[in-house]
């Protein structure tokens, strides 16, 4: 949500599932599943950290007022965000994680495997993945397979929804999929494609002994999380074999 107000209509994104749009300082976001909106408007309460301020809501509709700042980085593209930034963004990231618990359902385990499996299946019967590709990540996927305790966990904290200025996070966007969960899938997926600024997220987020920091497990959440979207990025316009995105996370993993 960074830059100035024109007063024009931008389309941010749209696909048949939700729609953004920009007019002047507003986001519109308009989700045909309300439960969604629902859950991004009780986290974005909760949460501890700088969220976009809820201007009027008239379901479908959510109006979010404009955030300061530019995305710590994008998919396929690499970041200019500086490594103080991105230990911001880890610092952020442990506040929510030790925030209480939201009062709704996350996400269960025998849910992430059958997803694992069901995309697996897909993506091998239908020959869109060489089966080398799909065979080798689901096994390095399966280390997220064990129980966790469960943090506050944004749920989908791309770098495009981490907005930062002057080597600090003004904003946390996308709520959505907030909910109890994996600490370690949510520091993955602020990672995706950005492997080499692991190390400045985890000198922000911090070592102590609450968390261990399993490699194996965050390298799963990396295939877990690649495997999981191609499906659906295929189905609503976007490419994931773009050059740094999903399929070349699959990739790294060979």
């Amino acid at each position: 949500m960074e830059g100035e107000g024109t007063g024009r209509v931008e389309v941010v994104v749209a696909h048949d599932e939700r729609a953004t749009l920009r007019v002047g300082d507003v986001f519109l976001k308009v989700d045909a599943d309300r439960a969604r909106t629902d859950v991004e408007v009780r986290a974005m309460a909760l949460a501890p950290v700088p969220t976009a301020r809820v201007l009027w809501r008239t379901p479908p509709v959510l109006a979010l007022a404009a955030v300061p700042g530019e995305p710590l980085g994008r998919l396929g593209e690499a970041s200019s965000a500086s490594p103080a930034a991105w230990a911001a963004a880890g610092a952020a990231v442990r506040r929510l994680h030790g925030a209480p618990l939201p009062p709704w359902p996350g996400r269960r385990l025998d849910e992430v495997a059958e997803r694992l499996d069901r995309e697996c299946g897909w993506l091998l019967a239908n020959g869109v993945l060489p089966a080398e590709l799909v065979t080798r990540n689901r096994e390095v996927a399966r280390a997220v397979l064990r129980p966790w305790a469960p943090v506050f966990a944004h749920g989908d904290l791309q770098t495009g929804h981490v907005l930062v200025e002057d080597d600090e996070v003004t904003g946390v966007l996308d709520w959505s999929e907030a909910g109890p969960g994996d600490a370690l899938f949510d520091l993955a997926v602020l990672t995706l494609g950005h492997e080499e600024r692991l190390g400045d997220v985890l000198a922000g987020y911090g070592g102590d002994a609450d968390l261990d920091v399993d490699l194996d497990v965050l390298r799963g959440w990396w295939s877990w999380r690649s495997l999981t979207a191609v499906r659906w990025l295929l189905q609503h316009g976007f490419d994931p074999s773009a050059p740094g995105c999903e399929v070349d996370v699959l990739r790294a993993r060979l």
